[in-house]
This record gives C-alpha cells, sequence and structure tokens, in this order.
C-alpha cells in the first residue's frame, strides 16, 4: 500500500504562512533545500489544492531562467516537472506540467492511489492536507520546524474534533536552526 505524506515549513508558533499569505520567514538554505530534493526524489506524485498549485506553477516551471536559482533549487525543479501532480480544485478550468485535475471525490481519489502498493505521495498546501487529515488519509506528518514566531497565520494543523496519535520516527537539525520531525500516524481520528 502507497502512503500520504504531509510536508511543510511552520513557524515555532505553528503556522504555514503569515496573515497575508507571506513566506518571507522560510529559511531554506542549500543544506535544507537538498534534504527536500531527496524526499521530493522518493515521492510517486504531489498532490495539491489550487492555490498551492499556482504557487508552485509560478515558479518552478521556469526555474532554470533565474540567474539566482542555486544548484539545489535548480534540481527541485527538475524533480517538480518529471512528477505527477494531481491538483484537487473545482475553479481551475484545467492543469498543466504533468498535472491531473480532480474536481470531486478527493477521498475517494486519495484512497484510490494510496491503494497501489508503494504509490507514496506528499501533500503540499494545508487547506487540503486538513480535508484529508480529518478523514484519517495522513499517514505521515513532516514539519519543517523554523526558528521563528509569527504570532498568526494559516495552522500546519486545522481544528479537529477527535486527536490524532503520532509516533515520532525521526529528528534532524540543521545548520540554519531548522529542526525537521517527522511523525507516524498511530490513530487516526474518529
Amino acid at each position: 500500500m502507497g502512503s500520504l505524506v504531509y510536508s511543510m515549513s511552520v513557524s515555532l508558533d505553528g503556522f504555514v504562512e503569515t496573515l497575508n499569505r507571506s513566506l518571507d520567514w522560510v529559511l531554506i538554505d542549500e543544506e535544507l533545500h537538498s534534504f527536500f530534493n531527496d524526499q521530493a526524489r522518493a515521492m510517486s506524485a504531489f498532490l495539491y489544492g489550487r492555490r498551492m498549485y499556482q504557487l508552485m506553477t509560478d515558479y518552478w516551471p521556469t526555474a532554470e531562467e533565474d540567474p539566482l536559482a542555486t544548484l539545489a533549487m535548480l534540481e527541485f525543479a527538475r524533480i517538480w516537472k518529471d512528477k505527477p501532480k494531481i491538483v484537487f480544485s473545482r475553479t481551475l478550468e484545467r492543469v498543466a506540467w504533468n498535472s491531473r485535475l480532480v474536481r470531486d471525490n478527493v477521498a475517494e481519489e486519495v484512497a484510490r492511489l494510496k491503494a497501489q502498493p508503494g504509490y507514496d505521495m506528499d501533500i503540499g498546501g494545508p487547506t487540503t492536507a486538513s480535508t484529508l487529515m480529518q478523514l484519517g488519509l495522513i499517514d505521515e506528518h513532516r514539519l519543517f520546524v523554523h526558528p521563528v514566531i509569527l504570532g498568526a497565520g494559516t495552522p500546519f494543523f486545522p481544528a479537529l474534533d477527535d486527536r490524532i496519535g503520532l509516533k515520532l520516527l525521526e529528528t534532524r537539525t540543521f545548520d540554519s536552526g531548522v529542526v525537521y520531525l517527522r511523525y507516524e500516524t498511530v490513530s487516526p481520528p474518529g
């Protein structure tokens, strides 16, 4: 069976973006980006909601044209372009860059994909991840905790009716002060 991983950068107080949706607080150096690349390379597909898909397509398809792009960024651009992307949206008319649009039945689609042996997916974006978390479909939570307190913004974890039990699988501290926490879901909500 495949697995679904929810992975994002998060502030120490649990936010993935500021109130005005800024990510200018995220510290991604070559060491951290290389680690991201290794994780992305291991995935079979990326899952996105509309906003995260648009954020990713605003830069990664043309990253090689950016004179400030580092080697790790260029490597990620190649990984990203090659990987299948499943986009969950009722408002987008079409998607590109090796992407497929799914309008309805998000839970059914994710369950179908997870039923494929070894089909590991990364869910990007807190809104879509929140839906899948509440349905008990997320197998791992990978947090990259940045040394900053935002005070407000979009939370990594949604409000839940039931708690989710987790087991710590791995930690790592990067030179930038970012701390990686990897948890396995041991008891989904409900």
